[in-house]
């Protein structure tokens, strides 16, 4: 089976070239020809184009900056892949032209997957990688031995758009943490105590010995909040202690004075102030107009597999 691979850059450079390593004839293209030159050296061939690598290769691999770069490669791909071939998408890109560009290639009989990766250059290098899969799973499963070739945790999670979606979350999700813990973690140096020592006592806290998505399994995801673990009344307390003192110091903490407001707006449902503080997610399933309540079987098997 012949692999094509086009964009070469920080992270579809490494990942091109664990392909190779794992014996696979392979074909690529960038925009610079010289950032090919170690995968030439490996073995690879170089196609003067997208659409040569297309024409070329039983499945592609693209390694993209964003939407508009997906976009335009995929004019050249669906002139030249063959029917019954497969296009992965290992960009971050748009749900919604991931799943428009599906059905344009799937009219032609290719297999185009949305194929996101995380755990950034250092994973790109050791192939240590998570592939959040979206598209048929026939296709995944055909290829599944290159996906592996590229990381350790290739996983199929639904329809075209699903590897995208999840990879939307996951990013958003860290920088929104990110933000949150800057705004705490000022709080606590201007309080008076010294960076290094505040960052080593909180992190063998509760909420630090744990991994951040393993929090979601105890009460979120089952949509199991009674009985507490933690009372929504004593959260909201110590929140408010929280941002009285950050009013005190005049630190600005957004993200917490949000927090707190969905907090009280939840102490302020009839029977929710004993209930277990992570009930006022449920206000946002409410907005959304979805409602989230997986078996708690399901959420244990996932644990257990680790």
């Amino acid at each position: 089976m012949k692999v094509g691979f086009i964009g070469l850059g920080t992270m579809g450079a490494n990942m091109a070239l664990h392909i190779r390593s794992a014996g696979y004839e392979l074909v690529v293209n960038d925009l610079r020809r010289e950032a090919a030159a170690p995968h030439l050296k490996a073995g690879a061939a170089w196609a003067d184009s997208a659409r040569k690598v297309a024409e070329a290769a039983d499945v592609v691999f693209t390694s993209l900056p964003g939407p508009r770069e997906v976009e335009a490669v995929a004019e050249e791909l669906i002139a030249g892949m063959r029917k019954g071939t497969a296009w992965f998408d290992l960009s971050t890109s748009s749900p919604t032209l991931v799943r428009r560009l599906h059905d344009r290639f799937a009219a032609k009989g290719v297999a185009m997957l949305d194929a996101p990766v995380s755990g950034g250059p250092a994973g790109a290098k050791s192939g240590k990688l998570a592939l959040w899969v979206g598209g048929e799973r026939a296709a995944f499963e055909q290829h599944k031995a290159v996906l592996d070739a590229i990381g350790d945790q290739a996983v199929y999670i639904g329809p075209i758009g699903a590897g995208t979606v999840a990879k939307l979350v996951h990013n958003t999700a860290g920088y929104a943490i990110l933000a949150a813990l800057a705004e705490v973690f000022t709080l606590g140096v201007k309080a008076g105590v010294e960076p290094l020592a505040l960052w080593q006592a909180i992190r063998q806290g509760a909420f630090g010995r744990r991994r951040t998505f393993d929090r979601l399994a105890e009460q979120f995801l089952p949509g199991k909040f009674d009985p507490p673990a933690f009372a929504l009344a004593l959260a909201h307390k110590d929140v408010t202690l929280a941002t009285e003192l950050a009013r005190e110091l005049h630190v600005p903490l957004r993200i917490a004075t949000l927090v707190h407001q969905e907090m009280t707006e939840a102490l302020n449902r009839d029977g929710w102030a004993e209930r277990d503080s992570r009930i006022f997610m449920l206000l946002q399933e409410e907005r959304a107009g979805v409602e989230i309540a997986v078996p708690a079987a399901a959420v244990q098997e996932e644990l257990d597999r680790g």
